[in-house]
């Protein structure tokens, strides 16, 4: 007998302490490329953007959550907090997608009230600030942004751009009663725990609308929106897989983790290197069939 116990609700994760990059903080600084995704292993919830979703959506669910000033929209990697299901234990992403604001890690863009231009800054926390030499510089000789931080500012920039024309849209289909609650359930044996926070397209309301509201959608990019956020919602199946998939990756990570223990007279240390997995899709094939 399956039992109702508690429930469990979904929330962004707060925002990094974040350094604006000035030519006096940063001059005579590097930065490196991130090697893997173990920063990104605790967010289940990832904000999306409209120009995205082409590519998104056949790799995994899509949802809203509700923010102090209306709804995000977001990927979903997990339903349980602190639990991205798309990161493995050795920090590679399980997916054929990896949504655009991890790809700009360790920078974002910030907007500042009273200002027209976003700040361009950096998650220092993030062991990627390195000395000169060590990395990709801030800066050239001249002073100015160098190329390779020309290029993830146009990067950014886009997304933002792309962010502000979804946040429209967003509001259009809250503004129209399309977005409900998204109830959902998380099984644990005999035991099921509801999830909560996270929001859906009414598919009803969006079949009910009349000529001129429908219009009026279409006409604000929203209905693409709408429309990839239900199509996405068959992508649940494919948390349920990643579940299986990372229980596996754990167990052979602790079988692993246990032989080199066995082992007399060797010692560990953090220049032997990380362990190695088999790759994702070879171990996909073995869990799922």
């Amino acid at each position: 007998m399956v039992t109702n116990t508690g429930e469990r609700r979904l929330d962004v994760t707060p925002s990094p302490q974040l350094t604006a990059i000035t030519a006096e903080r940063f001059s005579g600084k590097a930065w490196r490329r991130y090697n893997g995704y173990a920063f990104a292993a605790k967010e289940n919830l990832i904000a999306l953007v409209a120009a995205e979703l082409a590519n998104a959506v056949p790799a995994m669910p899509v949802g809203f959550v509700q923010t102090g000033e209306g709804f995000q929209l977001v990927a979903v990697t997990g339903l349980e907090p602190a639990v991205n299901l798309f990161v493995a234990p050795d920090g590679r992403w399980l997916s054929s997608y990896v949504p655009a604001t991890l790809r700009g890690y360790p920078f974002r863009l910030v907007k500042v009230e009273g200002r027209e231009e976003s700040l361009l800054c950096i998650d220092e926390a993030s062991g990627l600030v390195v000395e000169t030499g060590l990395g990709e510089p801030f800066f050239d000789e001249t002073g100015q942004p160098a190329q390779a931080l020309k290029q993830v500012l146009e990067f950014l920039s886009q997304v933002e751009r792309s962010r502000m024309a979804t946040e429209a849209a967003v509001d259009a289909l809250a503004a129209a009663g399309l977005i409900q609650p998204w109830p959902l359930n998380l099984k644990r044996g005999e035991q099921q725990v509801a999830v909560t926070g996270l929001y859906r397209i009414d598919e009803a309301a969006l079949h009910a609308l009349d000529d001129k509201a429908f219009l009026g959608l279409r006409a604000s990019g929203a209905l693409p929106v709408a429309y990839a956020q239900l199509m996405s919602i068959n992508q649940l199946t494919v948390l349920e897989r990643l579940a299986q998939l990372q229980a596996k990756l754990q167990a052979q990570a602790s079988r692993v983790v246990q032989k080199l223990a066995n082992l007399e007279g060797i010692g560990l240390s953090q220049d032997d290197g990380t362990l190695k997995f088999d790759s994702s899709l070879t171990v996909a094939k073995k869990v799922y069939q």
